[in-house]
C-alpha cells in the first residue's frame, strides 16, 4: 500500500502526494503553470507582432531554464513564486512537476525554431516556431490545458505499457 509523502516546494508551502516510499515525486503549485503561461502568451504575441528578437530570447531563456532546470527557477516561476503566491490562498493540491517541466522543454524547441527564423528571415521556420509555442500556452493559460503535460502522460503511459 502506498504511504503519503509530504513534498515541499520551495515556497514552504507543503504538498501531499500518494507514492511509494523508493519514488517522491516533486509537486509544484498547479496555478503557476497557468501564471507563466498568460506571461508566455503576452511575450509570444509581442514576438509574433514585432518579429522582434528581444522578446525571442527572453522566451527562449524561460523555456531554457524551466524545461532543464526547473520551472519553479525560471524567471515566470520566480515572478509567480515570490509576488502571486503568497497572494493566493494555500490550498491548492500538488501538480508533478514533470508534466510542466516536459512542456518548458517542448516550448524550447518551438522558441529555438523561432529564433532561428528571425536569424535567418525564414518567415515559415519563424512562424511555426512562434505560432505552436503561442498556441500551446494560449491553451494553458485560457483553459487550463497544458498541451506539453498531456503529450508528457501519454508518452509515460506508451514507455509503462512495453
Amino acid at each position: 500500500m502506498p504511504s503519503h509523502q509530504s513534498v515541499s516546494n520551495s515556497n514552504s508551502t507543503n504538498f501531499s502526494t500518494s507514492a511509494t516510499t523508493e519514488t517522491a515525486v516533486d509537486l509544484i503549485d498547479p496555478r503557476g503553470p497557468r501564471f507563466t503561461a498568460g506571461i508566455t502568451v503576452v511575450v509570444l504575441a509581442t514576438t509574433l507582432l514585432t518579429h522582434s528578437w528581444i522578446p525571442a530570447i527572453i522566451q527562449l531563456i524561460q523555456f531554457t531554464i524551466g524545461g532543464f532546470v526547473s520551472p519553479r527557477v525560471s524567471p515566470y516561476g520566480l515572478i509567480f513564486r515570490k509576488i502571486v503566491q503568497p497572494r493566493l490562498k494555500k490550498n491548492a493540491i500538488g501538480e508533478d512537476i514533470r508534466g510542466p517541466q516536459f512542456a518548458q522543454k517542448v516550448g524550447f524547441i518551438f522558441a529555438v525554431l523561432t529564433v532561428i527564423g528571425i536569424s535567418t528571415s525564414n518567415d515559415i521556420v519563424f512562424t511555426i516556431g512562434t505560432g505552436g509555442a503561442l498556441a500551446a500556452a494560449f491553451l494553458n493559460a485560457a483553459f487550463d490545458y497544458c498541451l506539453g503535460c498531456q503529450i508528457y502522460l501519454l508518452g509515460q503511459r506508451a514507455l509503462h505499457r512495453a
